[in-house]
């Protein structure tokens, strides 16, 4: 039996850890990164590897990839998380995002992309955000960094269609569980100026209020779907809020 192979970036927490943990009770091989490898979160298994991997380091990359290469599907889920007025925030943290969240998932899909070609087969899944599919206030840089993503992953899936290679995007609901970024939470210092305090206290009050959420089960699950999907379907939105935003007007 040919057991495939996974890898899922930055699987310290969240939507990373759980997804590493349902390819693997699934019986797929998994090849879970982060930045500082925790093996103590993830099941000791002869089919479960942790591997050190910054999205944003090309050396580091190319380490993590020799060391475990081939594989079957790469899960591209690492990113970091950022609410503020867009007004406060300075390009030093922008480009801090998009470094992560927009260039460290082009750079993991270009280093894999000469094995799935020459092989014909593989399977690129990008994780993005339900906030690309309607607007949300006090996350522009975030969805920015997500959309770009979006129209990457769309064009991305017609160019590698004659070398058999899918190319696959999930979008998460909002999911009040999840650590944003690996220090515990959305980062939010510093961004949020007087002016702005108001309109922020009344978007945080409404969260507490949504009557349907996403959980990282619900984003697990839309990934191995998407890993596992052989046909043309380009987006798996994951939650019962993202399907709802999903869906034609």
């Amino acid at each position: 039996m040919n057991v495939k192979t996974v890898l899922i970036t930055g699987c310290s927490s969240g939507y990373g850890l759980e997804t590493a943990r349902h390819f693997h009770a699934q019986g797929w091989n998994v090849v879970a990164t982060m930045r500082t490898p925790r093996e103590e979160v993830l099941p000791r298994s002869n089919r479960l590897r942790v591997v050190a991997l910054d999205v944003t380091k090309p050396e580091s990359i190319a380490a993590a990839l020799e060391a475990c290469a081939p594989i079957d599907v790469l899960v591209n889920n690492a990113g970091i998380g950022l609410m503020g007025a867009f007004e406060a925030t300075p390009m030093t943290t922008v480009r801090e995002v998009f470094e992560t969240n927009t260039f460290g998932v082009m750079a993991m899909t270009q280093a894999v992309l000469p094995q799935f070609r020459a092989r014909k087969s593989g399977v690129i899944v990008n994780v993005t955000s339900s906030a690309t599919l309607a607007p949300m206030p006090l996350v522009a840089v975030y969805t920015a960094s997500k959309v770009a993503i979006e129209g990457f992953t769309a064009s991305l899936a017609f160019e590698l269609e004659a070398f058999h290679v899918r190319v696959k995007l999930v979008e998460p609901g909002y999911c009040p569980n999840t650590r944003f970024t690996s220090n515990g939470g959305p980062r939010m210092e510093g961004l949020f100026p007087q002016a702005y305090a108001p309109f922020a206290e009344r978007i945080f009050a409404s969260f507490g209020h949504l009557a349907a959420v996403t959980s990282e089960s619900d984003v697990a699950e839309g990934v191995w779907r998407a890993a596992n999907d052989s046909t043309g379907k380009l987006r798996f939105p994951a939650g019962p809020d993202a399907v709802a935003l999903a869906q034609p007007a």
